[in-house]
C-alpha cells in the first residue's frame, strides 16, 4: 500500500526495507512485471557497468566526459556514500528529494502486489526520473554480478565489464568462471561489451561467441600504455589518443578503468566524449567520494577507500605501499558478512600498524568482536574492537602522531558515516 501523500524520502527508504523479505534475490521477472505497466520510453543510448571493482570510477569518468561533450546523462549506482540521492544523477547533479519520492509513487501505483526489493524499487525509481527529463544516455551501474540484477532488465546499446576477482560469492560462484558468466549476463547478441582487463576468463570468451556478442578486449580492440612523462596514450579501432593527461581518480589501477571507458565510449559511438582537449579538461579534475580519498583534519591524516573484496584489498596496499608514511598506519575497518574478512586483511597487514574493528551501520554488517577475532587470526596480532565508529576514531586520533595516517576501511557502510563525522570535526564552531 502506497505511503499517505506528503511522505518524505526518509520515511519511503524506511519502509521500503520492509517490503521484501529478503534484501537480495536475485532475479529480473519481478523487475520486469512492473517496467511493463510503467511504459517507459528508453533511449537508444543505454550504457550497462559491470565487473568485480571499479564500476563507479567507470561511472563517474563516463559520466564526466560525455556531459562535457554535451550530452545529457542521467547515472544509476549504488550503493551510496552518505545521502541516497547519489544514487540518481543527471549530469552529475543528484536527483532531489521530490523527484525521487514522485518517481517512488509511480513506481509504486504499477507495483500491485509484486515484491520489490529495496534495489529492484530504486531501479526502476531511477529509470522514472530519467525519463521526466530529456536525457541522451542512461548509464546503469549493475549492483550485483550483471545476469540477474535488475539492471539488467533493459537491453543496452553497449556494456563494459570491468574485471572478474572474488566477491559476493554466495550469489555468484566460488571461482572467478563462475562469477564471470554471471556478469557476462550482460552481453546481447550483436551488441558491443568492453571488458577491461587483460585476464579474460575463459567463460566470458565463451559466452560471447555463443551467444554472437561483440566481446572487446584490452590489447586486441584498444589498448593504452603510460607515457615516460606522467603522460599515456590510447587507441581504439578507429580513434588514437597520446599526449594524455592521467586521470584525478588516486591509484595508478585508474589508467586501465580511464582505457575500458574510451573503448566504450568508441563502441558506442559517442565520439564527441573523444576530443583530445576534453579529455584533457576533464579526466584530470574527477574525484570521487570515499575511493582512495584523503581528507586532512587539523590533527591528523585519514585516507578513506571503501575496498570490500581481496582484489580492492590488494589495490590498497599497493596505494598505500606507494605512498609511505613515516609514522604508523591506524586502519578502521568494517565489512558486511558475504565478504572474505581473512582475504581483505591479508594484503592490508604489511601496510597496517594498528587494527581496529568496527560493526558497520548495516543489518548485515559482522560484528566487530567477531571481526576483530577473524583479523588477529590471520595477521597474527591483536585487534582492537571498538563499541562504534565514534571510539574507532577517537582512539586512532588519541593514539596517532602526526606523522601517522588514518585509514577508513572495508564498507561504504563505515566510510560514510566516518566521511559525516569528519566534516562534523572539522566544521568551525558557529
Amino acid at each position: 500500500m502506497m505511503l499517505p501523500a506528503g511522505s518524505s524520502l526518509s520515511d519511503w527508504l524506511t519502509w521500503l526495507e520492509t517490503l521484501s523479505p529478503k534484501e537480495i534475490d536475485l532475479g529480473l521477472d519481478r523487475v520486469q512485471s512492473v517496467l511493463d505497466r510503467l511504459l517507459l520510453e528508453v533511449p537508444a543510448n543505454v550504457l550497462l557497468i559491470a565487473g568485480t571493482n571499479g564500476k563507479g570510477s567507470c561511472v563517474a569518468m563516463i559520466q564526466a566526459l560525455l556531459s562535457a561533450a554535451g550530452y545529457r546523462v542521467g547515472t544509476y549506482t549504488s550503493p551510496h556514500v552518505i545521502r541516497y540521492n547519489e544514487r540518481i544523477a543527471v549530469d552529475g547533479v543528484p536527483a532531489s528529494d521530490e523527484q525521487i519520492v514522485a518517481a517512488f509513487e509511480r513506481v509504486e501505483a504499477a507495483r500491485h502486489d509484486v515484491p520489490l526489493t529495496y534495489f529492484e524499487y530504486g531501479t526502476l525509481a531511477a529509470m522514472v526520473v530519467f525519463r521526466t527529463v530529456d536525457l541522451d544516455v542512461w548509464v546503469l551501474e549493475v549492483g550485483m554480478g550483471g545476469r540477474l540484477d535488475a539492471t539488467n532488465v533493459i537491453d543496452p546499446s553497449a556494456s563494459l565489464i570491468t574485471n572478474v576477482s572474488l566477491d559476493h560469492c554466495a550469489w555468484l560462484g566460488d571461482d572467478i568462471e563462475a562469477i564471470a558468466m554471471e556478469k557476462a549476463g550482460v552481453m546481447r547478441e550483436g551488441t558491443p561489451t568492453v571488458f577491461g582487463s587483460r585476464e579474460v576468463p575463459r567463460s566470458l570468451r565463451q559466452h560471447a561467441e555463443s551467444i554472437g556478442a561483440e566481446l572487446l578486449l584490452v590489447g586486441c580492440d584498444f589498448d593504452f600504455e603510460r607515457g615516460a612523462d606522467r603522460g599515456w596514450s590510447w587507441t581504439g579501432r578507429e580513434v588514437s589518443r597520446d599526449s594524455l593527461e592521467v586521470p584525478g581518480l588516486q591509484g595508478d589501477f585508474q589508467l586501465g578503468n580511464a582505457a575500458g571507458v574510451l573503448a566504450l565510449i568508441e563502441a558506442a559511438g559517442l565520439n564527441k566524449a573523444l576530443d583530445r582537449p576534453l579529455l584533457n579538461r576533464v579526466l584530470p579534475d574527477l574525484t570521487l567520494t570515499g575511493r582512495l580519498q584523503a581528507y586532512t583534519t587539523a590533527d591528523a591524516d585519514w585516507l578513506l577507500d571503501v575496498a570490500h573484496n581481496p582484489a580492492a584489498a590488494t589495490v590498497l596496499a599497493d596505494t598505500l605501499a606507494a605512498t609511505p608514511v613515516t609514522g604508523n598506519t591506524w586502519a578502521i575497518i568494517g565489512l558486511l558478512d558475504d565478504k572474505d574478512a581473512e582475504g581483505i586483511a591479508a594484503p592490508l597487514n604489511n601496510q597496517v600498524d594498528h587494527w581496529i574493528a568496527v560493526t558497520a551501520d548495516n543489518p548485515r554488517a559482522v560484528p566487530a568482536e567477531e571481526l576483530a577475532r577473524r583479523i588477529a587470526n590471520v595477521c597474527g596480532r591483536p585487534c582492537r574492537i571498538a563499541d562504534s565508529l565514534d571510539d574507532a576514531m577517537h582512539y586512532a586520533r588519541r593514539g596517532a602522531t602526526g606523522n601517522d595516517r588514518l585509514l577508513v576501511t572495508g564498507s561504504f557502510y563505515l566510510v560514510g558515516p566516518a566521511l559525516l563525522n569528519l566534516e562534523l570535526y572539522s566544521r568551525p564552531e558557529s
